[in-house]
């Protein structure tokens, strides 16, 4: 559709974060910047880029939507990626074995207009060309936002993905429909709620909670699901720490009531 009015200064207020796990293609990256660069969104992240970054094909399927790429962050991790961000959606097509809130476009795109204009950040997970979000990474969000799509011809492509909730976002925030919002403190940010799921998983595997090595990332995804659910505090999730810290060095310290186990042919006292 053409019709670009490129006297108009470029608008930077704020928005979601668009995070692409693992593309692999760079007309896909390019396209994603288009897409977005059409509804305002400017806030392009990348974690681990098959092809790396920059791309040259990236840049010519962006047609001109420089002021995203060259805008574009990468990083190594997803953790990473969203540590800034206190409310995370996962964007999928597929059904997932874990209890989480499951959103529509119009629904999810309200919610994350009212965090954002709460002067908050929020971000959009999209997954691989071939195989979308893997399950840790939607452990990872505060939702899933699904898109009304035909179920027997399911899978879209990053950027129409892209382009979907980009409008929606825009659609929803022009419209002044942002859906309440609220909570009754201010959630951490997300490199918080991953140090404590570190901090956990890490004092569980010492204490032996994990007893199968097959059994253990299905276990780590719930445990995950459920703790982001409670959309913690800063200070709420400084006391879990401790919380955990305590427990770990109880289970460390020699117990004096705990009898000895004695060795055969002692007497007994």
């Amino acid at each position: 559709m053409a019709g670009t009015d490129s006297s108009q200064p470029i608008n930077l207020a704020p928005t979601p974060a668009i995070i692409l796990c693992e593309p692999q293609l760079g007309e896909n990256i390019g396209s994603a910047a288009r897409a977005m660069a059409n509804f305002g969104l400017w806030d392009l992240r990348l974690v681990s880029p098959r092809d790396g970054w920059p791309n040259e094909k990236a840049v010519a399927a962006a047609s001109k939507a420089d002021h995203v790429l060259e805008r574009v962050t990468v990083y190594d991790t997803l953790e990473a990626a969203i540590a800034d961000l206190t409310l995370v959606y996962a964007t999928t097509a597929r059904s997932r074995d874990m209890q989480k809130e499951v959103y529509g476009p119009e629904e999810a795109s309200g919610a994350m207009a009212a965090h954002i204009a709460g002067g908050k950040k929020a971000g959009l997970l999209f997954g691989r060309e071939r195989w979308g979000l893997l399950n840790d990474e939607v452990a990872m969000a505060d939702a899933i936002v699904t898109l009304p799509v035909e179920a027997a011809f399911a899978s879209l492509n990053i950027a129409q993905a892209v382009l979907l909730m980009s409008y929606e976002f825009r659609r929803t925030s022009d419209a002044g429909r942002a859906l309440p919002f609220e909570v009754e403190h201010e959630p951490a940010p997300r490199t918080e709620l991953v140090g404590l799921f570190e901090h956990l998983e890490g004092v569980l595997d010492q204490s032996g909670f994990f007893t199968t090595e097959v059994k253990k990332p299905s276990m780590v995804n719930n445990l995950r699901t459920a703790l982001t659910r409670g959309r913690f505090s800063s200070q709420e999730i400084r006391t879990l720490r401790g919380v955990i810290s305590s427990i770990d060095r109880r289970h460390e310290r020699p117990n004096p009531n705990r009898q000895k186990p004695q060795k055969p042919g002692q007497p007994k006292d």
